[in-house]
Parts: structure tokens; sequence; C-alpha cells
């Protein structure tokens, strides 16, 4: 017979859900200690630490990550299970809450959700955010998936598991008409120049190039955002680098023009998820169509 307590194991899935011990015994109409006790229980009977105890804060250990994985799954079934037979309802649509870096292509973030917006049962909650809040929503799992260009390495207490989607060459974009050479030389350095910011790999890479061919670039403004630098390079009249699926629209119209790529400068595109047993079905299909279109 099964050691594992359903009724315990939902008491830790409702810690996880509100994020804390404190919140969860007031939805519960329990003592924190009691409370605190029954999760005792439950990682007695499964021989493993479901949270690492940081002062009043409680982490969930990697263990406590699959198990979390596990009990979202068969409550979350066991609540549209409850009212198909009850109510005679059909399960709601399922929700996929993903997070996105707020400077990254918004094109790019557009051609990976695009499939799910014509899924009838399928919901997209899309929050933009700085890496850092990214990684914390995934830690406390307010997210699904989070997309980003800087890629994201885990360690012992962080669990991630980052996936690259897509390498995006980056070229030399301005305004139509300009005399510019098809390849990169010191001749760059009569142009005016709108940038990525100090802290972007593509500007690093941009300026490792420079000094390759001793160019001093006259920089006339800078952006850390893609939406921003898109913007700048449309009514600027000055050269930018970036990936042509940012301005892929502009190009098309030929209110920019294309005229370089850059030797081995690319973009990288990253899905990031919390490294678990599983991810929900609909994350894995969508990362997967992606993967798929591109080959």
């Amino acid at each position: 017979m099964s050691r594992l307590n359903y009724h315990h194991l939902q008491y830790f899935w409702h810690i996880v859900k509100v994020g804390s011990l404190t919140k969860a015994a007031e939805k519960l109409h329990l003592s924190q200690s009691a409370l605190s006790s029954q999760i005792r229980q439950l990682e007695a009977s499964l021989d493993c630490d479901l949270f690492l105890r940081q002062g009043r804060k409680l982490v969930l250990t990697e263990f406590g990550n699959v198990a979390f994985s596990y009990a979202d799954s068969i409550f979350t079934k066991g609540h549209e299970l409850e009212n198909l037979l009850r109510k005679g309802i059909q399960s709601e649509s399922q929700i996929l809450r993903i997070g996105v870096l707020s400077t990254m292509s918004r094109n790019f973030i557009e051609s990976f959700v695009a499939p799910m917006l014509s899924q009838p049962m399928v919901k997209l909650e899309i929050m933009a955010s700085g890496q850092t809040n990214l990684l914390k929503a995934l830690t406390h799992h307010e997210l699904d998936l989070a997309l980003t260009n800087i890629e994201v390495r885990g360690n012992a207490d962080q669990l991630w598991e980052c996936i690259l989607l897509d390498r995006q060459p980056i070229s030399v974009i301005g305004p139509p008409g300009l005399d510019v050479k098809p390849e990169f030389s010191s001749k760059y350095a009569d142009f005016r120049w709108i940038l990525p910011h100090m802290d972007s790999p593509i500007r690093a890479a941009f300026d490792g190039l420079c000094a390759l061919h001793q160019i001093e670039p006259h920089i006339v403004a800078e952006a850390n955002d893609m939406a921003m630098l898109r913007l700048l390079a449309r009514d600027g009249a000055a050269l930018t680098v970036m990936p042509e699926v940012v301005v892929k629209d502009e190009l098309k119209l030929g209110v920019l023009q294309s005229y370089t790529k850059l030797n081995a400068v690319y973009e990288n595109f990253y899905a990031v998820t919390i490294k678990k047993h599983f991810r929900k079905f609909e994350i894995n299909k969508l990362i997967n169509q992606f993967l798929l279109a591109k080959k």
C-alpha cells in the first residue's frame, strides 16, 4: 500500500502556491505549528526534504520542485474532474504564464507564441521584466517559461533548464540609399551610429569588431531596449546593429535597409524553465513546434 498521504501533499501544494507557511496556514484555517508538523510527516514518508529552511523562509529543494510538479498536476486535474462530474463543466482553459526579457525583440516573442494564439483551450499570460525578476518568478512558480537573450546557468540552488531556441545573425541596418560597403571596414567610421547599450552582448561584439578594424564610431544614441532601438533606427538617419527579425516589417516596406551581416556575431534566444521531472504539455509543445519550424 502506498505510504503517500495525499492530504499532506495538498498542504504542501498550498504552501508553494501561496508562497509561505503563514499564508497557507491562514487559508487552510490551521495553526502554523500544525501545518509544519504535517509537512514534516510528508517529508518523513517520502524520505526526502521538500524545503530548505532559511530563517523564516522556505525554499524548495530539487525533490520539492519535482513533488510540486506532480502535486500541481494531481490537484488541478482533480478540480477539473470534480467540475465535470458534479456540474458538467468541461475543463477550463489551460493558462500558460510566459515571462519575457523586457529588452528583447517583440517580433521574436510574437513568432514564438503565435502557435498558441489559435488554441481555443489555451490562455497566454505574458509578463515583461528584467532577467533577475524573471528567474525569481520561475523559482516561485509564478511563470511556466521565460524567454531571454541571456544564457542562464544553474547551480546547486538554482536548477535551470536553458534551451537555445534560435541564433540570429546581427546585421548593420540603416536608412536606404546610403553609400555603405558590403564588408565591415574602416569606412564605417564615416557614419553616425545608434547602438545597443554597453551591457548588451551585441554591443560587446560590435565594439570588438571596431577595435579590430581600428574604427571609432560616431555614436549619437544608445538604447538597451530593442523596441526603442528599432524606432531610433527608423527615424534617426543613422546606422545600427541588430537581428533583421527585429525590423522585418521596416525591411519589407523599404523603410530600412540591411547593408551587411557582421562576421560571427549573433544574438541567441533562450527558453528557460525550472528543472522538473516534467514540463506542462503545452510548454513542451510550444518549444518543440518552434524548434521544428527552424529546421
